[in-house]
């Protein structure tokens, strides 16, 4: 790093920060506007890990001027400034001009001095826990934000630096759009042979069924037909000695928007998950959340085990897994059923769980659908590893990068 290059500014001498604007409830839920109105729920989207792309509400330019909202420009950098959600750190890139609503704000760069992109690789590395008020529930003033110092290279420098590591972002964008593609094909091949009934050797002969009219030879069963249902646990957390090793404890914020749990934010050492051994779950298990958010589904990617908000499936065979992955997915509205019961917390017992109705095809079919989709679902593990890899080194370089520590 030349030391004579880089100059040192506060936060708020580059840029300048935008609050949100209140999103009055009467406004929500249109899609029929111009202008997207994002909320800190839309940074959560599959498909805005870096860019918003998509948004859950719009409005009009006439409804923005009724709201005197504050519009948000193309390439701001936007983030949670209240609640839980900014102790995630997470920031967004806005593509179009927006409105955020007023749990949130963004940054915008003097782009004499600063370039666009850095400035989102720059608010990356600073972490609004150590900075954030409040503790029932943290918030960040945007003037403490403004005093923050940094050192700031030259525009070329932030530009090539901006490169690097967007370049690894793009590279981690393909593979999440290629499984999501692979994903997809997967789905239609599901469609297409257990609901639309189109599966080599169909006849058209159909049976009665208490789940209506089904193909002649398949049968009507229930989930724990398919595997060894297995409720998780949470090992006694006054022993310190349980938690911190290698063996994955899968927790439902673990399981958003991933096909395959290949990072857990907690996990157990050998001695903790031997305390419950009989909660231990090999790969390619199914997992389903039961308790408060119902309905998430995904894969494990190694021996894990879960906490008891997640049901898991443990295949009798491998033909199953794949028909009951997808099975599990189609079920949401049922789980959600099943959950409400009363409670104030959705929650779907095992028992429950584990005597839902469904379909079970005949082996010739289960083993001609798995033969198609197990590659594909191969490719979104090695693609999800893959992300992780890459995101493991763009962490490792952005603050060096950041810092001048390598000269690019």
């Amino acid at each position: 790093m030349n030391s004579n290059e880089w100059m040192k500014y506060s936060l708020g001498e580059i840029c300048s920060f935008i609050s949100g604007t209140a999103f009055p409830r009467e406004s929500q839920n249109s899609l029929n506007g111009t202008i997207p109105f994002i909320k800190v729920s839309d940074l959560n989207t599959n498909g805005n890990e870096r860019w918003i792309d998509y948004a859950n509400n719009y409005i009009s330019e006439s409804e923005a001027k009724k709201l005197r909202a504050k519009i948000h420009p193309p390439f701001a950098t936007t983030f949670a400034k209240i609640g839980i959600a900014l102790t995630f750190n997470r920031r967004r890139l806005l593509r179009k001009k927006t409105i955020v609503d007023n749990n949130m704000a963004s940054a915008v760069p003097n782009k004499t001095i600063l370039d666009s992109i850095f400035l989102y690789y720059l608010l990356l590395t600073i972490d609004f826990n150590k900075i954030s008020s409040g503790t029932a529930l943290p918030y960040v003033n945007l003037s403490d934000l403004e005093r923050i110092p940094v050192d700031i290279p030259p525009l070329s420098t932030q530009r090539r630096i901006a490169e690097i590591l967007s370049a690894l972002d793009d590279k981690i964008e393909l593979n999440r759009q290629t499984n999501a593609t692979l994903e997809a094909i997967a789905q239609a091949i599901f469609k297409e042979w257990f609901v639309d009934f189109n599966f080599p050797g169909a006849t058209g002969e159909m049976v009665e069924s208490e789940l209506g009219m089904i193909p002649k030879g398949w049968r009507v069963g229930k989930l724990g037909d398919f595997g060894e249902i297995v409720c998780g646990k949470t090992p006694s957390k006054t022993n310190e000695n349980f938690f911190g090793g290698n063996i994955p404890f899968i927790k439902i914020p673990d399981m958003h928007n991933s096909v395959f749990i290949v990072e857990t934010s907690d996990t157990l050492t050998h001695e903790g998950a031997l305390s419950q051994k009989n909660k231990f779950l090999p790969p390619n298990s199914i997992i389903v959340s039961c308790i408060a958010t119902i309905g998430l589904v995904s894969l494990t990617a190694e021996k894990s085990q879960t906490n008891q908000q997640i049901n898991a499936i443990v295949p009798f065979r491998d033909i199953l897994t794949h028909y009951a992955y997808f099975t599990a997915k189609n079920l949401k509205d049922q789980l959600m059923e099943l959950g409400s019961g009363g409670s104030a917390t959705l929650n779907v017992n095992t028992s429950s769980f584990s005597n839902i109705k469904c379909v079970i095809p005949s082996d010739y079919v289960l083993s001609s659908f798995e033969f198609l989709v197990k590659p594909l679902f191969e490719g979104i593990l090695a693609n999800q590893q893959e992300i992780l890899s890459i995101a493991k080194c763009r962490d490792e370089l952005l603050p060096k990068l950041m810092n001048g520590e390598i000269d690019v």
